[in-house]
């Protein structure tokens, strides 16, 4: 998410960071490749220019502290100018009583509406409601099924009707949702490849019919300014009470997250960052920022840690690693409940300054049962002293786990670089995971775990040296 845009920014940052002073010449030229940045990250022109303009005042106006370097304070305050864009916070659902509470989705075909439209409903169940689904995409034929499929997964009710009059559905679902005790409805209406005409008509008239509560406009992020645009027109025909935006996770530029509110002036409410229906967030503009400009996201990271971890086991876990016995069954089991937060990957993403690191890591989520496969063909030794297991060791093995040696092999490396990773969260002084799983987390904390994520990188890429060296002399 966002990494072009991160690795720009950085790069102006760096460039700051040698001078002495903040001054006008080179707040312009800082400006210039910001602009550039934003505008390839297909950022509308207009919210560019304004943007660029709030910095430089910002800058040419702030005090420097002596302790700071001009790069540090342009930090701050691009991440000041980027919260207020994408802001302010507003992730609220304005539930009615009696109910039910309608709310109401539009968007473009092709947009992630149906998948969103399950994704909000299983986060209303998790926050004590009880929602109907309403299959109002008469336009799509799959879509229907697609809903009934999704809702069946989730448990929750599906109301949908053969025919094509998405009035009537709507309105008759609405009667449905009171007769049947469901105190919120979320109506998945239909979309187009493209704005048109009957589209709007349509779906003002099912807007007009039932009334809804909330509005939301469902956003492809990938799409970047046409996403913008189109919510621009369903604004002035609807009057949008905020937008999701989808598809973070892809290859998103960060254009539509960047522009849609300021163009719209309506809130972002929640963003898709994964195929999973539990990949939905609740979207916070000084997180957003955070993570744009490669500083983590801290908060959002306690937040899962303690849904899936349990506070004491993660004290044990930080002894062991502090006693070098964390082994292959601590390794397992705590990829098991990392998943559950996402993955390894998308948790190390959200700690400051690890992303990079996470580039080249090779562990995929999916790959998890034959890692428990392998690890149960480990001798009880094996498991707790990885560096026993040689050639022989895996050959053995692999044997046992229906596996080739090459995949114990990959597992080893794997478990020795997420256990250096590990001992670097750990801070190695009981601090890090500790402060994590039970939110007391500080600056002291992040510098300590961004300087060793740091080693980690410097001693891996020697490593990758020392290697090529070796293979050239054998050459």
């Amino acid at each position: 998410m966002f990494e072009s845009l991160t690795d720009k920014f950085n790069s102006v940052f760096r460039s700051l960071s040698g001078r002495g002073r903040i001054t006008e010449a080179n707040i312009s030229d800082a400006m210039r490749d910001v602009r550039k940045a934003l505008l390839e990250a297909d950022v509308n022109y207009q919210v560019v220019k304004a943007f660029c303009k709030d910095v430089t005042q910002a800058a040419l106006g702030a005090e420097v502290i002596k302790s700071l370097h001009p790069g540090q304070v342009m930090v701050k305050i691009v991440s000041d100018e980027l919260t207020r864009l994408m802001g302010p916070v507003d992730t609220q659902i304005y539930f009615v009583s009696p109910g039910p509470t309608v709310i109401m989705l539009a968007g473009l075909q092709g947009g992630g509406k149906t998948t969103t439209a399950a994704k909000l409903a299983k986060y209303l169940v998790a926050n004590g409601k009880k929602p109907l689904l309403v299959a109002d995409d008469l336009q799509r034929p799959a879509a229907i099924e697609q809903l009934k499929v999704l809702g069946q997964q989730l448990g929750i009710d599906v109301y949908s009707e053969d025919g094509k009059d998405s009035v009537k559905v709507a309105r008759n679902s609405i009667r449905h949702a009171k007769e049947s005790g469901h105190d919120v409805v979320v109506l998945d209406t239909a979309g187009r490849l493209h704005i048109d005409e009957d589209m709007m008509t349509e779906i003002a008239a099912v807007a007009k019919a039932v009334t809804p509560h909330q509005i939301y406009l469902v956003c492809d992020s990938m799409t970047g300014q046409d996403a913008v645009n189109s919510a621009k027109e369903f604004n002035e025909r609807l009057e949008l009470d905020g937008v999701i935006l989808t598809k973070l996770d892809g290859d998103a530029r960060g254009g539509a997250a960047l522009s849609v509110k300021a163009v719209t002036g309506k809130p972002i409410k929640f963003i898709g960052v994964g195929e999973k229906l539990d990949k939905i967030e609740e979207f916070h503009p000084d997180r957003m920022a955070s993570r744009i400009l490669g500083m983590g996201d801290v908060v959002t990271l306690v937040e899962k840690a303690q849904e899936q971890f349990d506070a004491d086991e993660a004290v044990k876990l930080q002894k062991k690693m502090a006693k070098g016995s964390f082994g292959f069954d601590d390794f397992l089991k705590q990829m098991q409940a990392v998943k559950k937060m996402g993955g390894i990957k998308d948790m190390l993403k959200l700690m400051p300054g690890m992303g990079a690191e996470m580039k080249d890591l090779d562990l995929d989520d999916s790959e998890i049962g034959q890692m428990e496969a392998i690890v149960h063909s480990m001798t009880l030794r094996e498991r707790r002293q990885p560096d026993l297991i040689d050639s022989s060791r895996r050959r053995r093995i692999a044997s046992g786990a229906g596996v080739q040696p090459h995949d114990v092999s990959g597992l080893v490396k794997t478990f020795t670089r997420s256990r250096d990773m590990m001992k670097a969260l750990s801070g190695g002084s009981f601090g890090g995971l500790k402060a994590l799983f039970s939110g007391g987390f500080n600056m002291n904390t992040i510098g300590r775990m961004m300087s060793q994520g740091r080693k980690i990188k410097q001693r891996s890429r020697r490593k990758r040296v020392i290697r090529r060296r070796g293979k050239t002399e054998r050459r």
